[in-house]
């Protein structure tokens, strides 16, 4: 489980040739493999001239990070393998780039492609700016009034940013922490308030 990753704050595209064939690199924060497919499309619209678009992506998914690689008929191998290896030797998530290719009229050969694909994805990506991200679960809390100070006791054991508190009845809290410590917490609740408070997690 993570606390954070890294990714780019914006577009950024890069151009190289090899043998005559041009190579335009265009590197996108994405959220989803939704958007990936649309930022695909609007590139393949644009430069509805090109010999080739060929992708790669990785997402931050669940259960960890998730890739997706287009080879666009290139051989196989020579284009999305290369372009995907760039977004994972850069250790980056939710990052796609495209690579769109104009054939120069000399063929390039598996691993002139290679190569080339893979350069072109390095220059794209090589022209953004890296940020990090980080990531936080909220937690929403009710308990009973005579728990209160165990209950805020243990939220400030565990750093958690308290976003919002009302009273009636009983108390509602929404706090924030990273998701390496919310089993912690939770766990930390249970014990302090003799398992008197209900906890539910969102994104």
């Amino acid at each position: 489980m993570i606390d954070s990753y890294r990714t780019i704050s914006a577009p950024a595209t890069a151009r190289i040739t090899r043998k005559k064939s041009r190579f335009i690199g265009d590197a996108f924060p994405i959220a989803s493999a939704d958007e990936a497919r649309n930022r695909v499309s609007t590139v393949r619209k644009r430069r509805h001239d090109a010999s080739h678009h060929c992708f790669a992506y990785r997402l931050l998914g669940p259960d960890g990070p998730a890739s997706y690689l287009e080879d666009a008929g290139e051989p196989s191998g020579s284009a999305g393998l290369p372009i995907l290896q760039q977004i994972e030797s850069s250790s980056l998530l939710n990052v796609l780039v495209v690579i769109t290719r104009y054939f120069g009229g000399t063929k390039l050969g598996i691993g002139g492609l290679v190569r080339a694909y893979g350069d072109a994805a390095r220059a794209a990506l090589e022209a953004t700016n890296v940020v990090e991200k980080m990531l936080r679960v909220v937690v929403s809390l009710r308990f009973p009034i005579e728990v209160n100070s165990n209950v805020m006791a243990t939220i400030h054991r565990y750093k958690a940013d308290v976003k919002d508190i009302a009273y009636d009845e009983h108390v509602s809290v929404h706090v924030s922490l990273p998701p390496s410590r919310v089993a912690g917490f939770r766990d930390a609740l249970v014990e302090v308030t003799g398992n008197r408070t209900r906890v539910e997690e969102s994104q």
